[in-house]
C-alpha cells in the first residue's frame, strides 16, 4: 500500500503535459513524474515490485486528477 500519496501539476497553470508525485512504500520514500500518456518516471530509486506500484499510481491518479 502507498502512503501518503502527493501530486501536483509539473507546471504552475495546471495544465498537461504531467504531474511530480511522492509517496512512501515499505517505508521509503519515492518520487517520480506522471506523464499524460500515463508514462511513469522515477526521479529518484525505483521501488521493488514495480510493476504493483505502478498499478497503484495510475489508480490513484485516474480517481484524482482525470475524474
Amino acid at each position: 500500500m502507498l502512503q501518503h500519496f502527493n501530486y501536483k501539476p509539473m507546471y504552475t497553470e495546471g495544465t498537461l503535459p504531467g504531474w511530480t508525485f511522492s509517496f512512501f512504500y515499505q517505508q521509503q520514500r519515492y518520487t517520480g513524474d506522471y506523464m499524460p500518456d500515463g508514462e511513469i518516471r522515477w526521479t529518484g530509486d525505483t521501488p521493488p515490485e514495480e510493476e504493483t506500484v505502478k498499478k497503484m499510481i495510475h489508480e490513484l491518479m485516474t480517481f484524482h486528477v482525470y475524474e
